[in-house]
């Protein structure tokens, strides 16, 4: 049913979790962004701003061509929506779950994105940049930390919020955050990553061979090249 273009960052992580929910049919494209698979042609057909994951749904409740999407957050919209599971209809709690969805997608992904290029990918120390995000990176715990409170998941029921944050979170040692002084994400991680479907969309990864240091190729891949 699905193609899911995919490579195992935390924003790949966020759509499998999803799909290993609802136990949906899928077949994973790889990406690979070292290589430079985000600037083949084809993929940009599908994903035009040369990031994954995209999506492309061969069965679509509407029309009889297959639909494609990219940013992982409108995929997760997406799915939940066609499948009526982990964003509710309508409501106030929609707008909750939608909230905390876009922080996600405005806010944590983005500065904990920097807090690892800066910390772990720049070719030389600058010491603004890195003292910058990593107080944004802890602002932003203490902001999840105070909405867990009492609290399962970040809306109270397990939805795509959580989907969306806790691949970025699970990465807490990448941005130097101890989790124990954030006890209520410590649980909430701790929680998500011991569901099964987490364990089997987790799991993926591990049929990826990553090198511990980047190529000068796989750098300007990642970090310098625009698309042709």
């Amino acid at each position: 049913m699905y193609d899911l273009y995919y490579f195992p960052t935390p924003n790949g992580h966020k759509v499998t979790l999803f799909l290993e929910e609802l136990g949906l049919p899928y077949t994973i494209k790889v990406v690979d962004i070292t290589k430079g698979d985000q600037f083949e042609p084809d993929f940009l057909k599908i994903s035009p701003n040369n990031r994954m994951p995209a999506l492309v749904d061969h069965q679509p409740e509407f029309g009889d061509e297959p639909v494609a999407i990219f940013e992982s957050g409108a995929i997760l919209i997406y799915l939940a929506e066609k499948h009526g599971k982990y964003l509710p209809n309508d409501g106030s709690e929609r707008y909750q779950v939608l909230q905390w969805l876009m922080w996600q997608m405005g806010g944590l992904g983005p500065m904990l994105g920097q807090n690892h290029h800066f910390n772990r990918y720049a070719p030389e120390p600058i010491p603004y940049a890195q003292e910058r995000y990593n107080k944004e990176t802890r602002r932003l715990y203490k902001v999840l930390d105070k909405q867990l409170e009492g609290r399962d998941f970040i809306c109270g029921n397990y939805s795509i919020a959580d989907m969306a944050a806790h691949p970025w979170c699970r990465s807490h040692d990448w941005h130097y955050i101890d989790l124990a002084d954030y006890p209520n994400v410590q649980a909430w991680v701790k929680r998500i990553r011991a569901r099964p479907a987490a364990e089997r969309a987790y799991a993926i990864e591990k049929d990826f061979e990553r090198a511990k240091e980047l190529s000068d190729e796989a750098r300007r891949n990642m970090f310098e090249r625009d698309p042709d």
